[in-house]
């Protein structure tokens, strides 16, 4: 069976299941899911310059509005479940956690803890981390010691 590390910022849609498992074919996947909640003030900055570089204007406004802390813990979990619930329901293994302290850190503790074979980073376009390689995909490549495969979700969840 292959095992790959999934690292999302919000509940998979039902194309994002379909994406990536189908990524292997017939092969099984167990998929061992780590979700980052909502971050600090800095990130709803950059999530909002995000929204204005994809003409989502409303969007940006909207982002003093997104739970944070505490509150996007909660709002995380429901998501992760979502997100493992549909992958079994795609005929998948999984099992998943949110992410409590440094998302790298964490990467890399389940790797190594599952004998990850690789990892998928699937967010939303992150342009300015993108842009300076800051994002989760770019920084994990030299950290976690196994393929790292960056893919943008298919829709708003």
């Amino acid at each position: 069976m292959f095992t790959s590390v999934l690292m999302i910022e919000k509940a998979l849609t039902s194309a994002d299941v379909e994406f990536v498992t189908t990524l292997h074919g017939d092969e099984p996947v167990a998929f061992h899911v780590l979700l980052q909640p909502r971050g600090d003030q800095a990130d709803r900055l950059l999530r909002a310059i995000d929204d204005i570089a994809l003409g989502e204007l409303d969007e940006a406004r909207r982002e003093g509005a997104t739970p944070e802390g505490e509150e996007a813990k909660s709002v995380g979990r429901q998501a992760l479940d979502v997100s493992l619930t549909a992958l079994r329901a795609a005929g998948s293994a999984a099992e998943g956690r949110l992410v409590e302290d440094h998302p790298l850190d964490a990467l890399k503790g389940l790797v190594a803890e599952v004998g990850a074979d690789e990892v998928i980073v699937l967010t939303d376009p992150h342009y300015v981390e993108e842009f300076f390689h800051r994002d989760w995909a770019s920084r994990a490549r030299h950290k976690v010691g196994v393929p790292v495969l960056k893919l943008f979700s298919h829709s708003k969840a």
